[in-house]
């Protein structure tokens, strides 16, 4: 398999492979990441798709791909997916799993979202993870393989908490106005991943979430309550149009709720964390 953007969860990924005797090749950005890469018995090279497309002929064309790589940080549209699926050859199928966002259904007013809802994406960054969908769809239109999206919900786990945040009281509104928010435990998350490779329906889109929704604010004080932090100095919502990042301003400005059926009937997944109570538990558990 090829793995695009091996993080956190590309690594994760690579070590169940790995332990199922799979060939895992993964592309990162940068050579230091390639080499920390090398070093743990990956095949690895390092392409920045921001200025080049990678080389993806001989061992490095894997029929099974997952793409992991966000989009660029600017902008609507994904120019990296594009010059990875003009690098991909086309002379035997592949399959794609994508990583998207739920982020392209916009602002729900609370609503419950199945994945019949029409994407409606209201931000930039929802807006590249749309556009990248979309090339993929074409690609898979003209004959080249089978896709399969995964619409993703906030991910957490070990690392990826806002503990930071929390440690320089940084300020969060109340949770009668904090929106509908939506998690997945990254561990739950790649064996989505995987059960989405091996029986994805093709040209299938996913939403991944533990199906129990929450709110922000119970959010950040569930971690620091956790972690024995002070929670989050509380601020009304006039107060954080003026001293909120515009990226938490976006996050705060939508509000819905995930049905994850699709997700557990069609590939078969039974959550090891199927709500936030457990993920948190096991991120504090040695």
């Amino acid at each position: 398999m090829l793995i695009v953007g091996c993080g956190d969860v590309g690594r994760k990924l690579a070590a169940r492979a790995r332990q199922q005797d799979h060939a895992v090749y993964c592309l990162v950005r940068r050579t230091n990441s390639a080499a920390n890469l090398l070093e743990n018995g990956l095949n690895a090279a390092a392409v920045d798709l921001d200025l080049a497309a990678p080389t993806l002929t001989g061992e490095w064309d894997q029929e099974q791909v997952y793409y992991l790589a966000p989009p660029p940080s600017q902008g609507t549209m994904d120019p990296r997916m594009t010059r990875f699926l003009a690098a991909l050859p086309t002379d035997k199928p592949h399959r794609i799993v994508y990583i998207s966002t739920t982020g392209v259904y916009g602002d729900c007013a609370g609503e419950w979202v199945d994945e019949s809802r029409p994407a409606n994406p209201q931000v930039d960054r929802a807006r590249r993870r749309y556009d990248a969908e979309q090339q993929l769809r074409h690609w898979h239109d003209a004959g080249n393989g089978t896709l399969v999206v995964l619409r993703v919900a906030g991910i957490y786990g070990p690392g990826k908490l806002p503990l930071e945040r929390l440690r320089s009281n940084t300020p969060m509104i109340g949770a009668e106005v904090a929106p509908w928010t939506n998690r997945i435990h990254i561990d739950d998350l790649v064996s989505v991943c995987e059960a989405a490779m091996a029986r994805g329906r093709d040209d299938a889109v996913y939403n991944v979430s533990d199906g129990h929704p929450g709110n922000m604010r119970d959010y950040f004080d569930r971690v620091a309550d956790l972690y024995q932090l002070p929670r989050a100095p509380l601020i009304g919502a006039e107060e954080a149009r003026r001293s909120l990042s515009p990226g938490m301003l976006s996050y705060l400005a939508e509000s819905r709720r995930l049905d994850n059926s699709r997700m557990l009937d069609e590939l078969g997944v039974t959550l090891r964390y199927p709500d936030l109570a457990s993920g948190l538990a096991a991120c504090v558990t040695p």
